[in-house]
């Protein structure tokens, strides 16, 4: 509590409202996190009950072992030791395994129409559906929530369920051999590059099928909804509202035309968990002005004064379709190389409407594969597990003017639940050509779903410097005519 000093006047302002219900003042200090061992530190990597299960030939992931990280500007004071360990063991009594087999079951090969057995499939965004090119029958595969049991309630999650197609990534496996249903022959795919070729006997598509763990195959996809046009149209609005500050070499060799269509894999987790948040939170009781000094000396200064309460909020939480990039290319944190960032601002994406993956959904799109495993993305996943709970707790603190800052946090994960998915993407790139190689490629990104476009233009800083000189020209006169009115007045 501030003092004012003792020979000043001051207002002395009403009685303080009484303390807000369910909450203690912070004589004794903030509340320690519960006891009962349920909680774990964000970060720790432990928090999820259970370790995950070992895929077959895997050695672990790019990122096992890693140390926690924290996230920037992040202060909070993570949970104890004892609390850690006990919730380990509370969560270990209620942990299980479980991997969901979403492969398709077909044999590598022919995908072939349901109805006339041509391979010859491709999607078509007029449609909004695999098209065959000789029947003309169109249909979609099934939603991959209902195909696979994965929309069971997210409350009764326990330890770490992960579908088929999150498997770790083993990076030796590139190269496939096909051997063709229709006449025989053996066909050599690189499955780094593509999932799809043409025999070159009989001219039937043979498609890789089974989800090799290389990251090329998910479990389910997003097929585009936009179509190329719209696309081109929301990208050329976007830049065009720029083009006043950008480079004039950007603006000649803009066309954006050359957007291409990409499939951008994503991890798609739910989470089941108990959050608990402890720290102190302050109420204002008065607000008052002092005056010092005369003259040219006077001053004045605001003093406030709070009471200060132990705030401590503990609730059952669950998360629902939470997306993480999973190739590092686009990894939204690093805009090094490229402006990868825009591509989280298109989201989200309604994943819930994924459908079992076919490769057929994939041709004439390019796609990413995923290079991540789920371990590489577990820290990140628990910050934003805890964003969520901090963000759920606003509504119970509102009567806090003066904030509440969180010392002691911390979430006890009861299960997750894991998915990787392509979701649809209409990208732009451009890379200044002035300066080669090395530059900074800007991405203009549409989501393919709902629209939502975002991205990032090269903009010339001598016009951006010319047109704050005019700004302030500008305003440096209109304060001189007023000035001058006033004298006048005077």
């Amino acid at each position: 509590m501030s003092q004012p000093p003792e020979d000043a006047p001051w207002a002395r302002p009403p009685d303080p409202d009484r303390a807000p219900q369910g909450d203690q003042p912070a004589q004794s200090g903030p509340s320690a996190a519960s006891d009962d061992g349920r909680f774990a530190a964000p970060g720790g990597g432990s928090a999820a009950p259970g370790s995950l299960p070992e895929w077959p030939g895997a050695q672990g992931g790019a990122g096992q072992g890693r140390p926690p990280q924290q996230a920037a500007g992040q202060q909070p004071q993570m949970l104890g030791d004892e609390s850690v360990d006990g919730a380990a063991q509370a969560a270990q009594k209620h942990s299980s395994e479980r991997i969901i087999d979403t492969s398709s079951g077909k044999a590598d090969g022919l995908s072939k129409c349901p109805r006339c057995g041509s391979t010859d499939i491709q999607y078509s965004l007029t449609q909004k559906a695999l098209v065959c090119a000789y029947c003309r029958h169109a249909w979609n595969e099934e939603n991959a929530e209902e195909a696979f049991g994965l929309d069971s309630s997210i409350a009764d999650l326990r330890g770490a369920t992960m579908a088929s197609g999150t498997a770790d990534v083993r990076e030796d496996l590139t190269v496939m051999t096909l051997k063709c249903q229709g006449c025989g022959a053996e066909i050599v795919i690189n499955v780094d590059q593509e999932l799809q070729a043409r025999c070159h006997w009989c001219r039937q598509t043979l498609s890789v099928n089974s989800q090799i763990p290389n990251g090329a195959v998910p479990d389910a996809v997003l097929p585009f909804q936009l179509t190329r046009e719209e696309a081109v149209e929301r990208i050329d609005a976007f830049a065009g509202k720029r083009k006043a500050f950008a480079q004039g070499r950007f603006k000649q060799e803009f066309v954006p035309d050359n957007v291409m269509g990409v499939y951008i894999p994503y991890l798609v987790v739910d989470g089941n968990m108990h959050a608990v948040l402890a720290g102190r939170g302050e109420l204002t009781t008065r607000q008052y002005t002092v005056r010092t000094g005369s003259g040219d000396n006077a001053r004045s200064e605001t003093f406030y004064d709070a009471d200060v309460f132990s705030v401590q909020r503990a609730f059952d939480l669950l998360v629902d379709d939470l997306t993480v990039e999973s190739a590092q290319r686009f990894d939204i944190h690093d805009s090094t190389q490229a402006t990868n960032n825009i591509l989280g601002a298109v989201r989200p994406y309604d994943v819930e409407n994924a459908v079992a993956y076919n490769s057929n959904y994939l041709k004439n799109f390019t796609s990413e594969r995923r290079d991540l495993n789920i371990r590489d993305v577990d820290d990140e996943v628990e910050d934003k597990f805890l964003a969520i709970a901090r963000a759920k707790a606003l509504p119970t603190i509102s009567q806090y003017d003066r904030g509440v800052r969180w010392t002691e946090e911390g979430v006890a994960v009861h299960g997750t639940r894991w998915v990787a998915v392509y979701v649809p993407v209409w990208l732009y790139s451009y890379a200044d050509s002035a300066q080669g190689e090395g530059s900074l490629v800007h991405y203009i990104a549409v989501n393919a779903r709902n629209g939502n476009t975002m991205g990032s233009v090269p903009v010339s800083h001598p016009k951006i410097f010319a047109a704050a000189c005019a700004a302030g020209s500008v305003a440096a006169v209109i304060g001189a005519v007023v000035g001058f009115g006033w004298f006048l007045a005077g």
